[in-house]
């Protein structure tokens, strides 16, 4: 079969499983300048797996040999809803994590998508990725047109998807009719820039990961600095704020892909009935849901800087359970919370814990907190 043709019917059978666009590039080397910078600037934070594999990164053909075609795909996911921002009793989940997980959705239509090439082109090789190994996706949408790298580092597309689709590639090791990328729209717009709460956007087109609310809330297995967990507000995984800010976000058509609606938990989910979740209790809510990534301890921490931030004394039965928590880091964040709400009995929560605190670098922290000037309740 020509690759022309070739090319029309993987095309037309993408559509047919669902995808929302899907384009085509050359499998050339991406030059390693862009990426080397940003790793030696530190901008991957404690994702270690940035750095390795890098040569597969940078060449697909380390991936698949002879790899010729990378075939690029999107799918929608945006279910219109408002996120409870300004709502200081209830959690912010990112609308991308908000459903069933994506990986597994995706990976299956690749996989069909691969047997349906394989019928067509019984001797072509093809792996396929999700998020899930050392491809470039951003790099692969931008090079094969499915959309442009905006200013705030996600892959944006002309109405009517704007910035809200996953990824996915095949990388094949046939030659395909390939497209052309797609101009940069963004223009002068500097919306997302001036809207980061935590100035994550360093310049245009570059993100410092070590900054962004999604990789405090989500990546990040460590205590969030405290410089930063005020502005995460009612913050709790991810953040959408640079892509809810983008005109191009506007008037974006639903998605048809019902396993991404959002559930009940995560529309705009209480912080004290979040603050009781169990480990068995957050194995359920969130089974095949992307929050399980943060794991327990992670979403607790970060349901502990909502606390905080939201300054209720009235979350003071919940954090103290927090301070009691068999997680030394979920007690970090949770004396924090405490002293950020400040007054006589949280003063004496944070007492009561120094006297029995086994754990050096929790005990420290705690009587850091109390040394400090009180906050106000």
């Amino acid at each position: 079969m020509n690759r022309r043709r070739l090319t029309q019917q993987i095309k037309r059978a993408a559509y047919d499983l669902g995808f929302s666009a899907v384009a085509v590039a050359p499998a050339t080397a991406i030059p390693a300048q862009r990426l080397e910078t940003w790793l030696q600037r530190g901008f991957h934070g404690r994702m270690g797996y940035m750095e390795r594999n890098r040569e597969k990164r940078l060449d697909v053909s380390r991936i698949l040999a002879g790899a010729a075609s990378v075939v690029s795909v999107a799918l929608n996911y945006h279910h219109p809803y408002s996120l409870p921002y300004g709502r200081p009793d209830r959690g912010a989940v990112s609308r991308y994590a908000s459903g069933d997980d994506y990986h597994d959705i995706i990976a299956a239509k690749l996989r069909q998508l691969l047997e349906r090439i394989g019928e067509w082109e019984p001797a072509a090789a093809g792996k396929a990725y999700v998020d899930t190994g050392p491809v470039m996706d951003k790099e692969w949408a931008s090079r094969s047109g499915i959309g442009w790298l905006g200013k705030h580092t996600n892959v944006l597309r002309r109405k009517p998807l704007g910035s809200w689709f996953f990824l996915g590639e095949i990388i094949l090791d046939v030659e395909l009719a390939y497209d052309r990328p797609v101009a940069d729209h963004c223009g002068s717009c500097t919306a997302c820039i001036d809207a980061c709460p935590t100035d994550a956007i360093v310049q245009p087109y570059l993100l410092d990961s070590r900054l962004c609310i999604s990789y405090l809330t989500i990546e990040l297995r460590d205590d969030i600095p405290e410089p930063l967990r005020s502005p995460m507000d009612n913050l709790i995984f991810g953040c959408d704020i640079c892509q809810d800010v983008c005109p191009w976000n506007r008037e974006v058509e639903p998605s048809q892909v019902e396993e991404f609606a959002p559930r009940s938990i995560n529309r705009a989910p209480e912080l004290r009935k979040l603050a009781r979740l169990t480990p068995e209790d957050f194995r359920r809510e969130y089974s095949k849901s992307p929050v399980k990534r943060t794991k327990w301890r992670g979403f607790l921490r970060n349901v502990a800087v909502a606390l905080g931030n939201a300054a209720d004394p009235n979350t003071l039965p919940e954090l103290r359970g927090l301070l009691h928590c068999d997680d030394s880091m979920v007690r970090r964040h949770a004396a924090w919370a405490l002293h950020r709400i400040g007054g006589s009995e949280a003063r004496r929560l944070l007492q009561g814990r120094l006297e029995t605190e086994e754990d050096d670098r929790t005990r420290e922290y705690v009587q850091d907190l109390l040394s400090r000037q009180p906050a106000s309740a």
